[in-house]
């Protein structure tokens, strides 16, 4: 497959992996009997996708979208200015927290600006007709930050600054979001709870990060009440939980809401071998889970699917992971076997077990009442 045959564009820039968190151990500053060490969220791990999709030849074929910075107009968008001006001056006084758990280096700021502007600049191709869908690889994460606070490795809020623009600057009339990180997307939860034009879904790990939020009963309020959905999944979680999850929860609520766009916060830790999940994911969950997304886009939105790099941690297991996204949202395979793929599948784990079904049930209640909420006479979007 050649650029001229691939409709997938592919956001990626060097700087992204300049992101500095300092010399954490794990996730834990050092200091007392906490030796200095690596933060999990080490640029290895994302440089080592790009590298395989590069080695397998995928990445030649993939339809490069420059990255531009986000405005603070933008960022305003999501973010309070204290916030932002906070991030600005910890940027330039050489790094700090930018709130719990969110790390930055000197010139920070300027590199989650840029990483926001890679979704914004994936959305704008796809919804102009430059590629189908896209894949931005960009770093620092988003779906923890809130409006006025970093949280989780994440400073600002990438896809939902995206979804805003989307809906502000490209007159999109509803924007769905779909959270697949293990841990919770609670930052798109706090952002839209009363806004009825975003869909938010967040299948994570119960009680994972953060731990007091994700809760299947956090519907939002007001006028966004029902159009938040977590499907809080137990530890232990394998391929089968997931595909039932996505089949009756996350596919009838997109078909119910009929978004104008799709936006993945594509997270890896629910991977088998990440050292941040208690899942037990492999390669063609993530394959499935990416079908499913594209299967939606196309009966709902003319096939406009954006996903955008969120966690995961395993450095040797989440090329893979990335690998078999970017192979389905490309339509291709590259011949690249995943070495992980029959241990993890091995594992008895993928059954769907009785607490398994009891969580998909409770989430399935307010897909059920979103449905009958929706307005039967919304407008479908137009297809390309």
């Amino acid at each position: 497959m050649t650029q001229q045959q691939c409709r997938t564009g592919f956001v990626w820039h060097e700087t992204f992996m300049w992101h500095d968190q300092g010399s954490y151990a794990g996730v834990l500053p050092p200091g007392g009997y906490v030796q200095p060490g690596r933060h999990f969220d080490t640029a290895d791990t994302k440089r080592r996708f790009k590298n395989l999709l590069d080695a397998s030849g995928l990445g030649a074929a993939l339809r490069p979208i420059a990255p531009r910075a986000a405005t603070d107009e933008e960022l305003l968008r999501v973010h309070s200015r204290e916030y932002l001006q906070r991030v600005k001056d910890l940027s330039a006084a050489g790094g700090g927290d930018a709130g719990f758990f969110a790390p930055i280096g000197r010139g920070g700021f300027e590199i989650a600006a840029r990483a926001t502007g890679g979704v914004i600049s994936a959305v704008e191709a796809v919804v102009r007709g430059e590629v189908r869908n896209a894949y931005a690889l960009v770093r620092p994460a988003g779906h923890h930050a809130e409006p006025d606070l970093g949280k989780g490795f994440c400073i600002f809020g990438n896809v939902a600054i995206t979804a805003r623009h989307a809906r502000t600057a490209l007159a999109i009339e509803r924007v769905a979001i779909v959270d697949w990180d293990v841990h919770h997307g609670n930052g798109a939860q706090k952002i839209f709870w009363t806004d009825p034009t975003v869909l938010t879904i967040s299948v994570h790990q119960d009680r994972s990060f953060p731990p007091d939020s994700g809760f299947a009963h956090e519907i939002g309020a007001g006028a966004g009440a029902g159009y938040n959905i977590n499907i809080p999944l137990p530890a232990g979680c394998g391929h089968g939980t997931y595909v039932e999850a996505f089949s009756r929860c996350v596919l009838p609520a997109l078909r119910a809401f009929r978004p104008g766009l799709i936006l993945v916060s594509c997270g890896f830790d629910a991977g088998a071998m990440d050292p941040l999940g208690r899942m037990v994911l492999h390669s063609e969950t993530f394959r499935q889970l990416t079908a499913f997304m594209m299967e939606v886009a196309d009966e709902t939105c003319g096939g406009r699917l954006v996903l955008a790099h969120e966690g995961g941690y395993s450095e040797p297991m989440v090329p893979f992971l990335g690998l078999a996204v970017v192979e389905q949202l490309a339509g291709t395979r590259s011949g690249v076997e995943d070495p992980f793929l029959p241990i993890v599948a091995a594992d008895p784990a993928h059954a769907v077990l009785p607490h398994h079904e009891l969580a998909i049930a409770q989430a399935e209640i307010h897909v059920r009442r979103l449905a009958a909420s929706v307005s039967p006479t919304q407008p479908t979007s137009p297809s390309r």
